[in-house]
């Protein structure tokens, strides 16, 4: 009895050094009395806003050509928006997006058109006037990436399109990502076909061969997004998210056949 009430002061001691450490990196679950709430017609488990951070920043990692990854600073009132967003279907793998966005799988699984499950152009959500102010103010590589994909996240579609066209040249370094974010800022407003055509003008990379396996899905092209999403899936470890949301698109196209 000794040992197992001493087990649970320390779990708990450790819970409560996560959560403190969580709210100070700006990663703590946001709070359910603020002003972003979801409101969803199946009730899920909310997402942690860690792991949402650290899945967002994947993508980055499957760029040779990019550098060693920068030490990213959580963008002000990350948690507000994490908790703001309404469960995804069709999700591109890319700086910002995270998997557990993926949180209702009825739709995707009742065997219906994919097609219709297409992102559309919606307004944007009332996110957190902090966290859009740093975003508009980032204008440096890298982190005007994650800028982006904050207003992306946001659905202010325009400013995020703003940022991935500055005057300036984008870093050689980092042009293949930038491309996949465009190609992302396309699929998620609504531009489909468009955004396809950018993925299949950019060289293999495992964000590109996931989300051109992706967008092929929910175009119906069965036998282009099998080839895509395979070869994603063999290239991502299986512990990651991404990897386990590419072995649910697959297995979509696979009983699409």
């Amino acid at each position: 009895m000794t040992q197992t009430r001493q087990s649970l002061a320390d779990l708990f001691k450790q819970y409560l050094h996560r959560q403190t450490a969580a709210q100070a990196e700006g990663l703590a679950f946001a709070d359910a009395d603020g002003q972003v709430v979801p409101h969803e017609a199946v009730p899920v488990q909310p997402v942690d806003p860690r792991l949402a951070w650290e899945d967002s920043l994947a993508a980055v990692r499957h760029f040779p050509a990019a550098p060693t990854e920068p030490r990213w600073q959580v963008p002000p009132d990350w948690s507000a928006l994490v908790a703001a967003q309404e469960p995804a279907l069709a999700l591109a793998f890319c700086v910002g997006n995270f998997p557990q966005l993926v949180r209702n799988l009825h739709p995707l699984l009742s065997g219906g058109d994919l097609s219709v499950l297409r992102p559309t152009a919606s307004r944007p959500i009332s996110a957190p006037s902090s966290l859009l102010e740093w975003a508009r103010a980032t204008h440096d590589y890298p982190q005007v990436l994650l800028a982006a994909g904050v207003l992306r996240l946001a659905r202010h579609f325009e400013e995020a399109e703003k940022l991935l066209h500055p005057a300036g040249k984008t870093p050689a370094s980092w042009q293949a990502v930038r491309a996949n974010e465009e190609a992302t800022l396309a699929w998620h407003r609504g531009q489909s076909q468009e955004a396809l055509a950018l993925w299949q003008a950019q060289k293999d990379s495992v964000p590109v061969l996931f989300n051109r396996g992706m967008a092929s899905l929910f175009l119906g092209r069965i036998a282009e997004a099998r080839a895509n999403l395979a070869a994603a899936v063999a290239q991502l470890p299986d512990t990651s998210a991404w990897h386990h949301l590419g072995q649910l698109y697959l297995a979509l196209a696979d009983a699409r056949r």
